[in-house]
């Protein structure tokens, strides 16, 4: 099974401000949808409740929800305890690439497990409090890069970057 991780990151390092994200980027929803939609999205409970009531569980997608508290519970979503246990449900269900979708803890736990990162890299530095872990670039290969401009919906432009780890995780 492939395990990738998807976020959006802004140039200094951060994906989100308050339990929210710091940029609206309406084309970026639209390519997170389209890429992890049929796949297991692997997320922590803050991250999920962060989620608009009205999209989650996320649609057309095996939702699996980490969090230590034992009692936590979500419609129609897999709860598990620890990130090994996501990724074992997701590959015992046959999924071949399964989509570690954040917070800024589960993506720092998440770094030694992936295979595959889907970045978009937004131009600007952005004000918040929840940050992509620091990576090494030089053991990734960048393999796709697909440019947006600013336009009338979009305030910043940005990147949609795919990169895959040249040796296996760590």
């Amino acid at each position: 099974m492939i395990t990738s991780m998807i976020a959006a990151v802004a140039e200094n390092g951060v994906i989100g401000k308050d339990n929210d994200m710091a940029w609206h980027l309406p084309d970026d929803m639209k390519y997170f949808m389209e890429t992890t939609l049929g796949h297991h999205v692997i997320m922590g409970r803050k991250n999920y409740e962060a989620i608009s009531t009205k999209f989650r569980p996320l649609r057309d997608r095996t939702n699996i929800i980490i969090t230590r508290n034992e009692s936590f519970k979500a419609v129609d979503c897999i709860v598990v305890h620890s990130l090994d246990k996501a990724l074992n449900v997701a590959d015992e269900n046959g999924e071949e690439e399964a989509f570690i979708i954040g917070g800024g803890e589960i993506y720092k736990m998440g770094m030694k497990f992936a295979n595959r990162l889907y970045i978009t890299e937004i131009n600007g530095d952005f004000d918040g409090d929840t940050f992509f872990p620091e990576w090494d670039k030089s053991e990734w290969l960048e393999i796709s890069r697909k440019h947006h401009p600013v336009d009338d919906k979009h305030k910043n432009s940005f990147d949609y970057v795919i990169y895959t780890r040249k040796g296996p995780p760590r």
